[in-house]
């Protein structure tokens, strides 16, 4: 697999062990080509994973052996890393690697690490979120072109609040859109908020947007994904690579770009030669913070006008208070015949 390597990454020297091993075989890139990879593309991976802890997806054998996510730096970790205490909702608590630097990635990279879940929060506030992430999840009979559609009425709506998010490919099917936030409210109020605007999504495409929770009720429609903003819950960063077989990367976007761009046009390849021409197109979201007092009051018309009350959590999670009944709406019926 050939000698290790050592890479600079501002002033750290990193050693890249096994640097010829294949980790994509479709397409032969091996974990140097990764590396490589976030060294063409520093200033956008840099910029969205600074100072948030960040859980680690590992794929030490490729794409085609075992995976896993670490939440936990390992305990002989180099003593310039930064790393900040989280807690989940379970109560524990874990210190997580949180990337100052590109030698933080590529720290990471060698560990075979391919995609990066940094939390919504900065290692000085932890429990006050600084983004609100929407997560647009096609479900079966549904693409990307229909998460498009659903994203250009959600640009739409978030304008209406005086809004702006920016969009990204999840590195698959999906989008993703990103609306900076001020760090003023909790993970329940951020969540509250996604509720919120994933409701008024639903009500203006009925047809083709979905808050459902439970599978069974989604169909064939666009489902808004608002635990993706629970606590402990995240998505890949922009910038990350994601273990599909064409080594596709979840690609920041312009609004403008949406109807013409294509997830599978966007991997390992094809991306730094986008950056080199492009840069950072998300580069200015760091310069904004909204407020999220228009979802809120939202949130609390629904409540109070439509009975509408907060959602399921993932199974993973605490009871809430105020949650409905974690079941499956079929489940709930055969319990009541």
């Amino acid at each position: 697999m050939g000698e290790a390597v050592e890479l600079d990454a501002g002033g750290h020297t990193i050693r890249l062990s096994n640097p010829d091993k294949v980790y994509f075989p479709e397409r032969g890139f091996t974990k140097l080509d990764v590396a490589r990879y976030f060294q063409a593309v520093e200033p956008g991976i840099t910029r969205a994973l600074h100072d948030r802890p960040t859980t680690l997806e590992r794929y030490p054998d490729g794409v085609g052996g075992e995976s896993f996510f670490q939440k936990r730096v390992p305990k002989n970790h180099p003593d310039w890393l930064r790393t900040a205490t989280i807690s989940f909702p379970s109560g524990r608590q874990a210190d997580e690697l949180c990337p100052a630097d590109l030698g933080a990635v590529l720290w990471a990279v060698n560990l075979g690490c391919l995609t990066f879940h940094p939390w919504p929060v900065r290692s000085g506030r932890l429990d006050h979120p600084d983004e609100l992430r929407i997560d647009l999840d096609p479900q079966p009979g549904t693409g990307y072109p229909e998460a498009v559609r659903a994203a250009h009425e959600l640009h739409a709506v978030l304008a209406d609040l005086g809004l702006r998010g920016w969009p990204k490919t999840s590195g698959g099917r999906g989008l993703h859109v990103l609306v900076p936030i001020e760090p003023r409210w909790t993970f329940t109020q951020v969540r509250r908020a996604a509720i919120a605007l994933g409701r008024e999504l639903e009500r203006r495409m009925p047809e083709e947007v979905t808050i459902k929770w439970w599978k069974e009720e989604r169909g064939e429609r666009i489902f808004v994904d608002y635990n993706q903003t629970a606590r402990d819950r995240t998505v890949a960063s922009a910038y990350s690579v994601r273990p599909h077989p064409r080594a596709q990367v979840s690609a920041p976007l312009r609004w403008e770009e949406l109807d013409e761009a294509v997830p599978a046009d966007f991997d390992l390849a094809t991306m730094p030669g986008r950056f080199a021409e492009h840069g950072d197109v998300h580069a200015d979201i760091d310069d904004h913070a909204y407020a999220l007092d228009g979802l809120l009051e939202m949130a609390a018309r629904d409540e109070r006008e439509h009975g509408l009350g907060d959602l399921p959590y993932p199974p993973e999670h605490p009871k809430m208070p105020g949650e409905p009944k974690r079941v499956q709406p079929s489940r709930a019926k055969r319990r009541t015949d």
